[in-house]
């Protein structure tokens, strides 16, 4: 781009406009996730409504997330272009559709998919907040407010504990409430959402942006980090009640509730490794959160007692995962040019949502095939110091975008 059309320094504090789009896409951000994740919590009612065997259950589960992964791509290229103030409350008020047609589709498995295909659009709003937060924050202290933004990812887990809860006060409760709370951030978006006024718009096409993009070589290193950490997030969420049920013969809730507390600390780490990538390069923070997985994992596949070891290996694997998630995206702001920050972080995102499903397939492969789940947790050692080895050896050297 010319020089002239280059966005003018960030000033060395945050204003007041910063926090408060900080604030408002952080609260989008959980409102948006929680209606993506709607279905997931009431999966064991679909199931039995519906009759599903649990491949059904698993597709029905899968379908919002796998579209809400990609979707961000588009998304996050169309808020490089028309801006948060637009796309955040526009996609929020959009997403308020499929979440009042669960209440008709609910006994139909083919509208259900169909009606999981369209809640998909409330899993994009990740690439729309990134690039809204990082243009309003100096780079000394963008870490952490994109750790901050990244908090809003809790939103899944307040789905998970809130939904079948409000359900037993009425089965269409859930969905009413959620619409609610949409309809009413869409306007206070809309009110309070600024883009920053030298926030440069790119004039190219969306493929050649989303193009451009691709052919950046940090967009693809850096979506297979954050595949490594925020994948591991997923793998563990949609995986880790299962494995408590099956290995440590946990009932569901109590295996419940100790995934619920594996979730939320990686949503309170998320912004340590974005406070810690402002004082130390982010690569460094990747690499030392990657390699404490790496090595509470080997222990992990030694089949410890639950009791203290497991609990105390799964703890710390949760915070290595969302510092590692945090720092990311630091190191995104950093390495990645502004007008393309937000075609960037459509493609990390979606990379990291997918790269949450393989890992529990493989598990439940090897399990089935060898009756242990020690072989899993190696390859996750193995992966996770593939990550932290490259990390430090080679984004370390990546110098700071203009």
């Amino acid at each position: 781009m010319p020089q002239s059309s280059a966005p003018s320094p960030p000033a060395d504090r945050p204003s007041a406009a910063a926090y408060r789009n900080l604030v408002v896409a952080t609260v989008g951000f959980c409102l948006t996730f929680w209606a993506w994740n709607l279905i997931a919590p009431l999966g064991g009612d679909y199931k039995d409504r519906l009759g599903l065997s649990s491949f059904q259950q698993s597709l029905l589960v899968a379908v919002p997330v796998i579209v809400g992964s990609l979707g961000r791509i588009p998304v996050g290229a169309l808020t490089d272009r028309f801006g948060a103030k637009l796309m955040f409350p526009v996609v929020s008020a959009f997403t308020i559709v499929p979440v009042l047609l669960l209440i008709p589709a609910k006994d139909s498995y083919g509208a259900m998919l169909a009606v999981g295909f369209l809640l998909g659009l409330g899993g994009t709003t990740f690439a729309i907040g990134i690039p809204l937060v990082n243009s309003w924050f100096p780079p000394a202290s963008r870490g952490l407010a994109l750790g901050i933004f990244g908090m809003g990812m809790g939103g899944v887990a307040l789905s998970g504990y809130f939904t079948p809860r409000i359900a037993e006060n009425g089965e269409n409760l859930p969905f009413i409430v959620v619409a609610i709370a949409l309809a009413a951030f869409a306007v206070l978006a809309a009110a309070l959402i600024t883009d920053r006024p030298d926030r440069p718009v790119p004039t190219a096409s969306l493929g050649s942006r989303l193009g451009s993009a691709g052919r950046l070589r940090v967009t693809w290193e850096l979506s297979a980090l954050y595949a490594i950490g925020f994948g591991g997030i997923v793998a563990f969420g949609v995986y880790l009640p299962t494995y408590l049920k099956t290995w440590y013969e946990l009932s569901p809730t109590d295996a419940g509730t100790r995934a619920a507390g594996f979730a939320l600390v990686t949503v309170v780490f998320r912004p340590i490794g974005g406070w810690l990538a402002d004082r130390v390069h982010p690569a460094t923070v990747t690499a030392w959160a990657l390699g404490t997985v790496a090595l509470l994992a080997i222990v992990q596949a030694f089949d410890p007692s639950l009791s203290p070891v497991g609990t105390i290996c799964f703890l710390i694997m949760a915070a290595g995962l969302g510092t590692a998630s945090g720092s990311v995206f630091a190191l995104v702001s950093q390495v990645t040019p502004q007008p393309q920050v937000g075609s960037v972080t459509g493609i990390v995102g979606a990379v990291g949502g997918l790269g949450g499903f393989v890992p529990p397939l493989v598990m439940g492969a090897i399990y089935s095939a060898k009756d242990s789940y020690s072989i899993g947790f190696m390859l996750l050692s193995d992966l996770a110091l593939a990550g932290c080895v490259y990390a430090y050896g080679r984004m370390r050297g990546i110098r700071r975008a203009a």
